[in-house]
Formats: C-alpha cells, structure tokens, sequence
C-alpha cells in the first residue's frame, strides 16, 4: 500500500462492501490506493476525505443511505464501483473477481492476462 495505512484501507473495503456488495473480496482498496497514489495531492486529500466522511456511518447500509444524497457519497460510490467493475483481483484476494462472477467471457478477452502494472500493482 502506498497511501492507506491498515485503518483507512479497512474502511475503505468496509464502504466499498456496502455500496457494492461482494466487491470486499477483491480487496479494493488495494485498487483504490494505487489510484491515489498517482493523484495529484489535492485530488488526493479530497477523496481521502470523502471516505473519512463517511466513517461514522460505515457501519450498516441503512447508517450509510443516510449520506446517499452526498457530494461524499459519490465519490465514494464511484471509487467502489470501479474498483469492482473494472475487474480487479488484488493478489491474494479470495476471488472471484466481477466478471468471472458473472461469467463475462469474451473468447479474445479471455486468452489476455490482466496487466495492472500501470498502477503499480503487480499480480
């Protein structure tokens, strides 16, 4: 990790599991910290925030649709998605990543070996 520390990664798989459920067992917040790490500061302290925001409300997803009609809460929810439908599987994560979930297959998409060096993430 290069941006979340033990804490902040665990809220970020907490909110992305409740916004997209099923999504905490590709470890997104591996994704997500990759992505912050090559923002500019600024951007960077923004989201940052936006997930903090929402801390105290990441214990349920009735405490969190509180904040559904959030600036916060977009970003968040932006965040997790992409995280999940991007088709991302942390090294080690237990899996199954979105598409092999769903069996999305196409027979030349299926034969390429997802790279996501370009984030830094190796695996």
């Amino acid at each position: 990790m290069h941006v979340l520390d033990d804490l902040s990664g665990a809220l970020v798989r907490s909110l992305c599991e409740l916004m997209v459920p099923g999504s905490g067992r590709v470890w997104p917040e591996v994704y997500i910290d990759a992505l912050l790490a090559r923002m500019p500061q600024e951007e960077r302290d923004a989201t940052l925030a936006a997930f903090l925001a929402l801390a105290p409300v990441s214990e349920s997803v009735e405490a969190l649709a509180s904040c559904a009609a959030t600036p916060d809460f977009a970003v968040v929810r932006a965040f997790a998605c992409d995280a999940f439908y991007s088709d991302f599987l942390a090294r080690g994560a237990p899996g199954p990543s979105a598409y092999a979930e769903i069996d999305f297959t196409l027979p030349l998409a299926a034969r390429l070996k997802k790279d996501w060096s370009y984030l830094g993430v190796t695996g």
